[in-house]
């Protein structure tokens, strides 16, 4: 056994076992978006991922997750489509033209946990959806530049919503990132909106997931009847990418 670090900060040791969790979460959103297509259901994605982590040695990491016994997450990805942000739980609903589809995905392998989503275009999307996805990516991207030691949770959140705001589009608020490792859910939050130097301090070693959610109408949104689904309450799509990583002294490495 190897030594525990803080809860926080991650020993090498654990950071290499996030490293194989990370490679097979990033190789399921590989896999998944050779099958995005019209005519695909959302539960046939997630059967295709249930297998592929289970074949890995690894754990779906979402699969009978939550608070309420009576209501625990029932799959292996979440599937969210246009105005969906976050948490759709697949089903027999066909993927049709043009639309946009977050996949996000959690896996846990060895005991430690990794969790990243991408949001991809099924055919020829509006040319608004298509903006909308490439500011939430590079929107995260922003986000991650700033994940170095010695800045701080706010710098994170505000390089992300200064951008998000100037393009145009809205940041969720009611959702955010979160640490990540020896649980899927760890400290500290990592809200995508907010000041530069606020929130604690960044130090080697601490593991995060970064995941702006973006709305191209309002930022409010509403959960939907399965006690899950969130939806952006004015009706209009949303994009959602997210990357587990690794605070560096200079820059941060993406795990996922």
């Amino acid at each position: 056994m190897f030594k525990r670090t803080s809860t926080l900060v991650k020993s090498e040791e654990e950071i290499n076992i996030m490293r194989a969790s990370g490679k097979i979460t990033s190789d399921v959103l590989k896999l998944i978006s050779s099958f995005i297509k019209v005519g695909v259901t959302t539960k046939e994605l997630d059967d295709v991922a249930f297998d592929f982590i289970k074949s890995a040695g690894a754990f779906p990491a979402f699969k009978n997750y939550g608070h309420d016994k009576n209501n625990l997450y029932p799959a292996t990805l979440c599937v969210s489509i246009n105005d969906e942000v976050v948490h759709g739980i697949p089903s027999d609903r066909k993927l049709q033209e043009g639309d946009i589809v977050s996949v996000d995905v959690g896996v846990e392998y060895r005991n430690y946990f990794s969790d990243s989503a991408s949001t991809f275009k099924v055919g020829k999307v509006s040319s608004e959806k298509e903006h909308l996805m490439n500011v939430t990516k590079e929107s995260l991207e922003k986000g991650i530049e700033k994940a170095i030691v010695g800045n701080h949770i706010g710098d994170i959140s505000h390089a992300i919503q200064s951008f998000v705001e100037k393009e145009g589009f809205s940041v969720v608020r009611d959702l955010v990132g979160h640490g990540v490792g020896r649980e899927l859910h760890e400290e500290p939050q990592i809200p995508n909106f907010g000041k530069p130097g606020d929130g604690i301090e960044l130090t080697e070693g601490m593991t995060l997931a970064i995941e702006p959610m973006i709305n191209a109408g309002s930022y409010k949104v509403i959960v939907g009847d399965d006690g899950w689904t969130i939806k952006t309450k004015d009706g209009k799509p949303s994009a959602h990418f997210e990357h587990t990583i690794v605070v560096g002294k200079n820059k941060a490495e993406i795990l996922t």
